[in-house]
């Protein structure tokens, strides 16, 4: 019976939101008498990434509610939210990007959740010279080469995913191959990965549409790189939105002595993990391991409205929401973009994975990571990834790669 609620009221974060919408007037109102702050959300309202980007959403409300008390006003003025959905596309998101800063009149952005789309906004952000705090976009260049100093980013970025789960998988002996969708999450989460390795051996990288259902012919190529490899041989997994690569367990990998890897993902996608108990990787986050205030405020009221945990992205639309209210705090509520940049840059800020700070060369929130291993509860109905220990931000070496 727990397991039936917990996956009813994670289908249902987006009827909670909109009741969350409906139920905060700051946010329920239109243009309005110029003392509003206006905040963009462009997501994946729908789309392959509708998920990711519900609970980013929920998130994001749950965190403005934490940050500013429950009064949705930062130094007097209301705080109001403009949803938009990029339904995953890039043209869209940058289109929508552009009409929140010019006719909605946004004084900041937040989004979006596909790496792709983020890439297509970016030069909107330049254009209007407004902020665009990214969240949860992961791809590193969208705080490397593509970047610009209006992107902020309080998401994780490929290379600490990458760094994090190197520290599970980079030892002598062992050899990987990479599975991967071929789009900038998954090109640009295999770059960082190899440049993270520096003791184990990476023999193969797979790449495949984003709309795969069939793995069969990937994994098999998989298999025919790693099966005759000596020690420990392992496939990891960069996937997101639709499909079930773990699918390739089917084909016997344990026959040919191969593991596999992935980093943390949303509940829904753990449901997978179960078959892979002791299997470790690295997670941005879990409900379950952070150990702060903000965490505990979070998972309780999320229990209170959802009956279920935050998600992974849950945590970060919350996180993007403290930053945003405590640079405006920091300003007496001045929205001037120049005043918040030099605010923001080095602005540290608690959220639900402890203490983040934005790096000043390139905006992005240094912060926790989480190497786990998979233990299998009947209680749940996803495999439960245990906490091994917290990797802290002084211990990942992340390349600055903008054009700075």
């Amino acid at each position: 019976m727990m397991m039936t609620k917990h996956w009813l009221a994670l289908s249902g974060v987006a009827a909670a939101t909109s009741l969350l919408l409906a139920a905060t007037p700051a946010l329920a109102q239109g243009a309005g008498s110029g003392k509003e702050i206006r905040i963009a959300h462009v997501y994946s309202k729908t789309g392959p990434l509708e998920a990711y980007g519900k609970q980013t959403a929920t998130g994001f409300l749950m965190g403005l509610d934490y940050a500013t008390g429950g009064t949705m006003t930062v130094a007097g003025r209301k705080l109001v939210v403009i949803e938009k959905d990029d339904q995953g596309k890039p043209d869209v998101g940058k289109s929508l990007l552009a009409t929140a800063y010019g006719d909605d009149k946004a004084d900041i952005a937040v989004g979006p959740t596909s790496s792709g789309v983020a890439l297509a906004m970016l030069p909107v952000a330049e254009e209007y010279k407004k902020i665009l705090m990214v969240e949860p976009a992961v791809a590193d260049s969208i705080t490397g080469d593509k970047w610009n100093k209006y992107i902020f980013r309080t998401g994780r970025n490929s290379s600490q995913d990458a760094i994090s789960n190197a520290v599970a998988l980079d030892k002598p002996g062992t050899t990987i191959a990479t599975l991967a969708q071929d789009y900038a999450f998954g090109r640009d989460g295999v770059k960082a990965f190899k440049d993270a390795i520096k003791k184990a051996k990476i023999v193969h990288e797979e790449y495949l549409p984003t709309t795969t259902t069939d793995f069969t012919a990937g994994a098999q190529r998989l298999i025919d790189k790693l099966k005759d490899q000596p020690g420990r041989k392992v496939i990891f997994i960069i996937w997101a939105g639709a499909g079930n690569p773990f699918k390739i367990a089917d084909l016997d990998l344990k026959r040919h002595g191969i593991e596999i890897s992935s980093g943390g993902n949303i509940l829904p996608a753990m449901t997978a993990y179960k078959q892979f108990p002791g299997m470790e990787g690295a997670s941005y986050y879990y409900f379950g391991m952070p150990k702060n205030p903000v965490n505990e405020w979070l998972v309780a009221n999320h229990y209170k409205q959802f009956k279920a945990p935050p998600d992974f992205f849950t945590a970060g639309g919350m996180s993007a929401a403290i930053a945003i209210v405590e640079a405006l705090k920091k300003t007496g509520g001045d929205t001037n973009t120049n005043k918040l940049i030099k605010t923001m840059e080095g602005m540290s800020f608690e959220t639900p994975k402890g203490k983040m700070t934005f790096r000043p060369e390139d905006h992005q929130a240094m912060q926790s990571m989480y190497h786990f291993k998979i233990k299998v509860d009947p209680a749940f109905a996803w495999g439960v990834p245990e906490l091994v220990r917290e990797i802290k931000p002084e211990e990942m070496q992340v390349p600055i790669r903008n054009r700075r």
